[in-house]
């Protein structure tokens, strides 16, 4: 298989609309779930996968219209968005109220494990945001904040222990053998923390045009050991703009995707070439030579994401 089989257009994506427990409730009913590489967190049967490949990590996104939000969960590892289209707010705590911050195009976030967050499409247009997991397995799913479970219940959606949602206006129930997934107690929930918004925009925000600058001569470290945002999640993330890199084959000993952002880029690679537009993902194995370089005039953005030999976890406190 060449690198243009390991390509997912943007144009391309199949989305889910019933991926999550919050699939019927008012105000996140309309997101769409995309799992572009690896299995995702989908607690749907219906999710469609576009690329099986285990690399370390999952690629993924999702696509809200206007006002449309995703509820509050948590992950046990990376959970890293980038927005590529619209206008975002990001929110965490308990009930959502522990900070927030408005992520636009190119922003890229690093969500601290260990706490519920959600997110809601602010712009006027149709969004997407580009997700970036830890994990082949992504930690195993989401934990959903009690009230998340309680309000999905009541719009007939059961989340089973087994991580399958049964959807009682399909005429579904849960299996005699499997009982309902367990609403988190008041003790358990004290280990969720409430970030502060400071710590959460100094230490895990990366702004676009901050990148653009930074990835002048070089590709900017964004998310890694000696990186702009300090973390060890089983990948590492860099910035490339134009100049970042010259034009020339060369290999990674890793998995490595490629996401742009804007503009056009072109990739040149022992069977042929192509070239790669914003939205599309591009899976590079390991050994794999191939050159990248702006295919037009212009603003031109990309993020690559490479494997590490660190095991996805907790967010690192080096």
């Amino acid at each position: 298989m060449s690198i243009q089989d390991r390509i997912v257009r943007y144009g391309d994506l199949q989305p889910c609309k019933t991926a999550f427990i919050d699939a019927h409730t008012p105000g996140s009913d309309q997101k769409e779930n995309f799992t572009i590489i690896g299995g995702g967190v989908s607690e749907s049967p219906d999710q469609h996968v576009h690329l099986t490949d285990k690399i370390g990590f999952n690629i993924g996104a999702a696509g809200q219209p206007p006002k449309c939000r995703n509820s509050l969960h948590s992950h046990t590892t990376a959970e890293v968005f980038f927005v590529l289209r619209g206008r975002w707010r990001f929110f965490w705590g308990r009930w959502g109220d522990a900070g927030e911050f408005v992520a636009e195009e190119g922003d890229i976030f690093n969500i601290p494990t260990g706490i519920f967050r959600g997110f809601e499409n602010i712009g006027t247009d149709y969004g997407m945001i580009m997700a970036i997991l830890g994990g082949d397995d992504a930690g195993g799913g989401v934990t959903w904040a009690p009230q998340v479970i309680e309000d999905a219940r009541d719009h007939g959606l059961i989340l089973g222990e087994n991580g399958v949602l049964y959807d009682s206006k399909k005429g579904e129930s849960l299996p005699h053998n499997v009982g309902p997934m367990p609403v988190l107690r008041e003790e358990e929930l004290k280990s969720f923390p409430e970030v502060p918004v400071e710590a959460v925009v100094r230490d895990y925000v990366a702004r676009y045009w901050d990148l653009m600058a930074l990835s002048g001569r070089k590709p900017a470290k964004v998310i890694g050991e000696d990186a702009l945002l300090r973390d060890k999640p089983g990948f590492e993330v860099e910035f490339l703009s134009r100049n970042s890199i010259p034009d020339e084959m060369h290999a990674h000993d890793k998995p490595t995707v490629l996401m742009p952002v804007r503009g056009h880029w072109k990739l040149r690679h022992d069977g042929g070439a192509t070239v790669l537009n914003p939205g599309d993902t591009c899976l590079v194995n390991a050994g794999e030579r191939h050159a990248l370089a702006p295919s037009m005039t212009g603003e031109a953005s990309l993020y690559r994401v490479t494997a590490t030999d660190d095991p996805a976890g907790a967010t690192w406190a080096g």
